[in-house]
């Protein structure tokens, strides 16, 4: 339910931001982007998915349904979407995301009604009733959301879920790497069923900060396995033979190995006069990494990434923090979203040289209109960025 909420007050921040009238658009399908045509495949599937069990009382599987939804809606759509809502003026790809985004939360107001009925009169009301005098004064008053089949593409659907078990193992690596989300990375390799086409891809990249998204057939030049006996298993089957495998299995070419017991669901060892045929619940298996290199597996999806930061990449990511910090000043400083700002650096040379290096990209992601070095202003605070400790200040014009 928060996070139903904070997303219809995005909605609404933005649409009175730039004086948005859904009832004066329309959603053309020529104008979606794939993010869009996706969240609308998602939320039409909900719909069939959530009258269905209604219709059955299954109201359990029916909250979970738009449980899924919501968060998709989100942390997916909505934080993939974010700056088609900052551009100026009203082009049609940002006039497309208003429409989908509106249309989501209308249609999941509608669905979760019976469940929820308080807060989504709410959002209904303000979302619907405000802009459209013939509407129903009520959201228990609407008839019940119907799917629209020409929006559902299982298709987009599936290879959306295999970007986002992709990004979340992309995640997970970085985490494993002490890697943050800021600093860039030149390159990650990815092994996977099937490879998504180049939007798809571009989207991989975008939300783990990698320069380039390479898909392979393998990635045995990354990473190999280690092996040791189960005890637990492998005791009682050969136990007079145990220290023979302990060493066989320290000699294998881990790769190679992993290879036949993937194949042939068994890894067969010779020993001294006998041969021991172990499955994977033999066998403790470990994956370690290439030096330079962070790789995870999960659902059949195996993530590696390139450790290995240039100073342009450092840079890249000291900057994307130096922004960062701005952006929380100006919320701490209660700045409206549309406020022009000043922005000084004082303390640090290191972090002053890169600002004015990059002081464009800075002055556009934060709507600074100057970027001053050497001396404070009114709102001003220490930061620590990777390391070097800085005074940033800001102050609106």
């Amino acid at each position: 339910m928060g996070t139903l909420w904070n997303t219809y007050a995005f909605y609404v921040l933005y649409a009175n931001i730039d004086g948005f009238d859904p009832t004066k658009h329309k959603l053309v399908k020529e104008d979606l982007t794939v993010m869009d045509k996706w969240i609308l495949s998602k939320l039409n599937s909900a719909i069939k998915s959530v009258d269905s069990y209604l219709d059955a009382y299954k109201l359990p599987e029916a909250t979970r349904v738009l449980e899924k939804l919501v968060d998709d809606l989100s942390n997916w759509y909505v934080r993939r979407s974010r700056e088609r809502f900052w551009v100026s003026g009203m082009p049609s790809n940002k006039v497309a995301a208003y429409m989908t985004l509106y249309t989501a939360l209308v249609t999941v107001a509608k669905l979760s009604a019976p469940l929820i009925p308080f807060m989504t009169e709410d959002i209904y009301r303000n979302l619907v009733c405000s802009v459209d005098k013939s509407a129903p004064e009520s959201v228990h008053l609407c008839d019940y959301p119907v799917a629209d089949e020409s929006f559902i593409d299982q298709s987009l659907e599936d290879n959306m879920g295999e970007v986002i078990d992709i990004v979340v193992l992309g995640r997970a690596s970085r985490n494993a790497a002490a890697i943050k989300n800021r600093q860039p990375i030149a390159k990650m390799y990815v092994k996977a069923d099937k490879s998504p086409s180049e939007s798809f891809i571009s989207v991989i990249a975008e939300e783990l900060n990698v320069k380039s998204v390479e898909f392979t057939d393998s990635v045995k030049g990354f990473t190999t396995y280690n092996f040791k006996p189960q005890l637990r298993t492998v005791g009682p089957k050969y136990g007079k033979y145990l220290g023979q495998i302990k060493n066989a299995l320290a000699e294998l070419d881990g790769n190679a190995a992993m290879d036949e017991l993937e194949e042939k669901g068994t890894l067969t060892l010779k020993l001294s006069d006998t041969e021991a045929s172990l499955t994977k619940e033999d066998l403790l298996i470990e994956m370690t990494k290439k030096e330079g290199f962070e790789s995870l597996s999960d659902h059949g999806i195996t993530d590696v990434l390139d450790k290995n930061l240039t100073p342009e990449l450092i840079e890249e990511g000291n900057v994307r923090e130096i922004i960062s910090k701005i952006q929380t000043m100006r919320k701490d400083s209660g700045f409206e979203v549309m406020d022009n700002i000043k922005v000084a650096f004082f303390g640090n040379e290191k972090i002053s040289a890169i600002a004015m290096r990059n002081a464009e990209e800075i002055k556009s992601d934060t709507l600074a209109v100057e970027i001053l070095d050497g001396t404070t202003l009114t709102h001003s605070k220490e930061w620590n960025i990777n390391g070097e400790t800085v005074t940033l200040s800001v102050e609106k014009v």
